[in-house]
């Protein structure tokens, strides 16, 4: 074993190359500021839309009541004429079921004044049916 040479690993002639310890990361995108100004961009544009809308939905709304404002005569004579068509009608039947009582006058107000009181939906339905009064207090309104 004395004869046997030891060979060391050397380095190659030169020596070796430089060590990369060094993050090689591509620049990749846009920058910071042009990311922010891009944002401060878009939120000015979608706030400028936003009002846009605002102002569009405000007008809307006015030609809204504008229009209940002038339909508003023309629903409260027809309601004024589906309730004095119903006191009517209870009135006639007030005279039916009332004929045989001594006295008794027929749509004798129950108010001590001279001033129109305008019935309510069970005064004007208590010689109808439950769901008559039902319907015409909640209308179109249906619960699931």
């Amino acid at each position: 074993m004395a004869s046997s040479k030891v060979m060391q690993d050397m380095p190659p002639p030169g020596g070796y190359g430089p060590i990369q310890y060094k993050r090689n990361l591509p620049a990749r995108g846009f920058s910071g500021y042009t990311m922010f100004g891009i944002g401060i961009g878009i939120m000015i544009f979608g706030y400028w839309r936003i009002a846009k809308w605002n102002r569009e939905r405000r007008k809307l709304l006015i030609e809204d009541l504008e229009t209940r404002i002038a339909l508003l005569p023309l629903l409260q004579a027809e309601s004024d004429r589906r309730s004095l068509r119903v006191m009517r009608e209870n009135l006639e039947e007030e005279a039916v079921i009332m004929k045989d009582v001594p006295g008794w006058k027929v749509g004798e107000s129950v108010f001590y004044t001279e001033r129109w009181v305008s019935p309510t939906n069970e005064e004007l339905y208590n010689l109808r049916p439950r769901e008559e009064l039902i319907k015409s207090t909640f209308g179109f309104l249906k619960y699931m």
